[in-house]
């Protein structure tokens, strides 16, 4: 049977979420823990691949498996927890048809990128401090840029696995809170590298080196030369991942990790 795992990770000593060769990342010890608990092979394949250093408060991935009429999916959303390192924590699990995807079948995805002005020893891992306010009002002018369906080869790593680099974004905007900013960004689809490239470019704007205007003309030019250079990884979290509701009709988050089915 097939089932999606809701999970969260703090990614600060993860080299991303895919696995790779002689290094830890998420996918790996989540493969490896679901496997122990369930006594049997289990592969996870999850809705994105969240760079090295980057978290996740909404992860989901699907896996297949035989799992025991004896075993409950609450006790086995235990145990998994105490499996796994406290880094990463499993949210819910369910069952979904077979052909269910946790990549295919998300509808949307939003990330968010927190910004520090007041200093924090606390929040090093988790934020990008600035100690000069940048903008913000420039940096939401060259943000409407992004909204629409475009090509972001600007703002892509371009020599990843993609087909195309074209992305629908429904919404990209800088928020104040209370010592600092979060860039949120939601889209159909991410593209390798893009978030931290669409960031650094923004804070280039917020620091007066970059027009709004100039910040439209990078977009349009599918040329990586012209974006900045990446904001630094631990800022960025993917925060929600949307499926039509008849995938997660019944799912129930932690309170503080809402769910958001798509409409």
């Amino acid at each position: 049977m097939r089932y999606f795992l809701h999970l969260a990770y703090d990614g600060t000593q993860y080299h991303g979420w895919q696995i790779q060769p002689n290094t830890v990342t998420v996918q790996q010890e989540l493969d490896r823990r679901l496997s122990q608990v369930l006594r049997q092979p289990v592969y996870c394949l999850g809705s994105g691949r969240t760079d090295s250093g980057v978290h996740a408060s909404h992860q989901v991935a699907h896996f297949d498996a035989e799992v025991p009429e004896s075993l409950d999916l609450p006790t086995l959303l235990y145990r998994l927890n105490r499996a796994l390192p406290q880094d990463i924590r499993a949210l819910a699990v369910h069952p979904v048809p077979a052909a269910a995807h946790a990549r295919f079948d998300a509808t949307a995805r939003t990330y968010q990128y927190h910004v520090r002005l007041v200093p924090d020893p606390f929040a090093p891992a988790h934020t990008l401090y600035l100690d000069r306010a940048p903008d913000v009002e420039a940096m939401n002018e060259a943000a409407a840029f992004l909204v629409g369906e475009h090509d972001f080869t600007s703002f892509s790593k371009v020599k990843g696995s993609e087909k195309h680099y074209r992305c629908h974004c429904y919404e990209a905007g800088w928020h104040r809170v209370p010592g600092g900013l979060v860039f949120q960004i939601r889209a159909n689809r991410f593209v390798r590298g893009m978030v931290r490239l669409v960031v650094g470019t923004l804070l280039d704007v917020g620091r007066g080196k970059l027009t709004p205007a100039q910040y439209g003309d990078v977009l349009r030019s599918l040329q990586r030369v012209h974006a900045s250079g990446a904001a630094a990884a631990q800022g960025l979290f993917l925060c929600r991942v949307e499926y039509p509701a008849e995938l997660v009709a019944n799912v129930t988050l932690p309170v503080g990790l809402p769910y958001f089915a798509s409409t």
